[in-house]
């Protein structure tokens, strides 16, 4: 039978009437409504009395005061505390998403039992039960370790306590610049308290990696200095991160190469007569003047010898300036880096001066605990090593907030090692890649549902304490880990002097001198103490580390670049944070790397082609974007991506740069860094 035009459209349109007319299409938009609207882990709408409820966030550890508004005693959204001194209304892109991850589907709803690669939910008793069994045999051991991603919580103390009672000495804080600084300025200089910078009353701020206004120290904070600022801001760096967007100048130099371009710097403050009364200056001012030449240093960083010569010449005519050194993505520092930058800070005179570097006192409320500084020094990249030659074996290893699995340089080396450890108990609100492989996950609260303090956040210019106070009842079956090691504690017969984690607080507000009540209402103290230095030292042994040669085989450096709204090194990129994520940065599951357009020309590359990066520690992939916003043979690479644990929002996009991280030993310190790795960058 033949269909004319007019047959044609009377089926059509007949065909679609009758369509309407069956359950079916009604079926599917319903079902695609319920898929999309309502989703079980949503919070369904209260109503109630308005509030706000001011605490701190834990998210990071910059330490910002939050005020959470509520609805029925419920949690809402956040905002910025404008009474605190960490954040005067401002608020983080994490710190934004706080409520949201509140209910996240990556929660760990209670305390769970790895059984042969799957999990069962088991009671609070039961893991207790299991844990002090297998601590029964490990008192004085010494076979118990720990890694702690919480870098200013007194929760460590009481962490720390518990593993010294068992015997051991192997705690471990995840690597940061905050570790890396302990180890430069405690353990290597001599120096005592702990490293800050006064950046509200400087009148020239130069930033040697750290970039302080997108993801380094206190970052809100940083940002507000900088909105009031009294003079100019100067970055170092490979990238034009947001802090060098918006500085008065970016200095284009290779990463790893900002303690080279800090000596360069040195060498012309030297030339012009400035001194230091540390140990063994005269002996470090030799090798300076005679190994960081101006020369050399133009031919290590690629900047020219007479800018060098202009900027030291602002550093010597500013009347505060303070220089801040860190790494461009707040980790894999050598002591170099971080000496360097105190040098030049010492021959400026800026020592504990308006606008300057700043020690400060640290306190701590456990007897029991040993010196939380002493513990930052201990390197877990070198843990890991040892422990993967045999030199160490524990038995029990905890994890508390951290997850080294994802954000460890050398991921697959990473893994390999924890696999050799038989017991493993991670402490973490979320279900991330070390927690689905622990033995055991025993949830720790969302920081909105615990009492928790945050001391001193590292690259605050003065002493400062606040607390987060629980803002509403644990939404799912969590206990907060250091009320849950009192227990275990008890269970053991080891008495720590403590009881319980508030009495631990309360006792620290009062060594402050802080008013715990105001603590508990959301007011942060601020002290202005800061620590007497008589026995600094200048380390000459480690200058010879800026003077290597850079790697032929990898030709090119890798720039791993840190932004919080794709999620930090505990946390993966929030619901909140997805919608934020540029088109330049993730396509489909791909992410970008970026490169110049000389760089991609060299290696023969264009615009959002597949590529590559391959390293001695490993490979990832990614897509091409060309941007002029980093500088000749770099590759600038986003973190945060490639997940392979978390939720929808952050699960299976892009790749997991930590992975290519390549790490080298610095001589003669042995310290393990990787700020300078270097890739090659291949078509895929």
């Amino acid at each position: 039978m033949g269909l004319d035009r007019r047959g044609f459209i009377t089926f059509l349109v007949g065909g679609a009437a009758g369509t309407l007319f069956t359950p079916v299409p009604w079926k599917l938009l319903d079902d695609v409504s319920i898929w999309s609207q309502n989703w079980p882990w949503i919070p369904k709408l209260k109503y109630g009395a308005k509030g706000v409820t001011p605490t701190t966030c834990k998210l990071c550890p910059a330490g910002c005061g939050l005020d959470i508004n509520t609805v029925g005693k419920r949690p809402v959204t956040a905002e910025g505390n404008f009474s605190h001194p960490l954040s005067q209304g401002g608020i983080c892109p994490l710190g934004a998403a706080a409520v949201q991850l509140l209910y996240s589907p990556a929660r760990v709803k209670g305390p769970l039992k790895n059984n042969g690669g799957k999990f069962e939910s088991i009671s609070w008793d039961e893991a207790k039960k299991i844990l002090a069994e297998k601590l029964s045999t490990q008192k004085g051991s010494g076979n118990v370790a720990l890694i702690s991603g919480d870098e200013n919580g007194t929760a460590n103390e009481v962490l720390a306590a518990f593993l010294a009672a068992l015997g051991s000495s192997d705690y471990y804080f995840m690597p940061s610049d905050a570790t890396a600084y302990a180890t430069a300025w405690n353990k290597i200089m001599g120096g005592q308290g702990q490293i800050g910078f006064d950046l509200e009353n400087s009148d020239y701020v130069l930033m040697l990696g750290a970039d302080l206004l997108s993801s380094w120290g206190t970052v809100v904070r940083n940002q507000k200095a900088f909105g009031q600022k009294k003079g100019q801001y100067i970055y170092v760096g490979p990238v034009q991160t947001g802090s060098a967007s918006v500085a008065d100048k970016w200095v284009p130099v290779l990463p790893g190469k900002e303690s080279v371009f800090a000596l360069g710097l040195a060498y012309y403050i030297l030339k012009a007569g400035k001194t230091c009364s540390a140990k063994g200056f005269a002996e470090f001012k030799e090798y300076v003047l005679t190994n960081y030449t101006p020369s050399k240093v133009q031919a290590l960083t690629g900047v020219p010898a007479n800018d060098i010569k202009k900027i030291a010449a602002e550093l010597i005519a500013a009347r505060r300036p303070v220089v801040v050194s860190g790494s461009d993505f707040g980790q894999g520092s050598g002591s170099l880096d971080m000496v360097a930058g105190i040098f030049l800070n010492l021959l400026l005179g800026r020592l504990n001066q308006p606008g300057g570097l700043v020690a400060l006192p640290s306190v701590q409320a456990v007897d029991k605990a040993p010196d939380l500084n002493q513990l930052r020094q201990n390197s877990l990249i070198n843990f890991i090593s040892d422990v993967q030659k045999g030199a160490k074996r524990p038995d029990v290893l905890f994890i508390y907030e951290a997850n080294p699995l994802y954000a460890l340089p050398q991921g697959a080396q990473v893994a390999s090692v924890l696999d050799k450890i038989p017991f493993k108990v991670s402490f973490s609100t979320f279900l991330d890649e070390t927690a689905a492989k622990a033995d055991l996950v025993l949830p720790t609260p969302h920081f909105l549902e615990r009492l928790d303090d945050a001391y001193t956040p590292f690259g605050a210019g003065a002493v400062t304490y606040s607390v987060s106070t629980p803002v509403i009842k644990p939404v799912f079956d969590a206990k907060p880990t250091p009320d849950f090691i009192l227990e275990l504690a008890g269970a053991l017969g080891v008495d720590l002097g403590i009881s319980s984690f508030e009495d631990v607080l309360s006792a620290k507000a009062e060594k402050l001198g802080a008013d715990w009540e105001e603590l508990q209402g959301g007011q942060a103290y601020v002290g202005d103490k800061k620590v007497f230095q008589s026995a600094l030292a200048l380390p000459t042994q480690i200058l010879s580390g800026g003077l290597k040669m850079p790697s032929s085989e990898y030709p090119i450096y890798l720039a791993p670049v840190a932004r919080p709204y794709i999620g930090n090194t505990k946390l993966a990129t929030p619901p909140f944070g997805v919608v934020t994520i540029r088109e330049n940065e993730l396509k489909g599951k791909d992410f970008y790397v970026h490169l110049n357009k000389a760089t991609a020309k060299k290696l023969g590359l264009k615009q959002d082609k597949k590529v590559k990066l391959v390293s001695a520690a490993g490979q990832c992939k990614a897509l091409v974007n060309i941007t002029e916003t980093v500088m000749n043979d770099v590759v600038a690479a986003p973190l945060g991506f490639g997940h392979t644990a978390w939720d929808d929002f952050s699960k299976g996009k892009g790749d997991n740069v930590f992975n290519v991280l390549t790490v080298t030993q610095e001589k003669p310190t042995g310290l393990y860094v990787w700020n300078n790795s270097q890739v090659k960058v291949v078509k895929a």
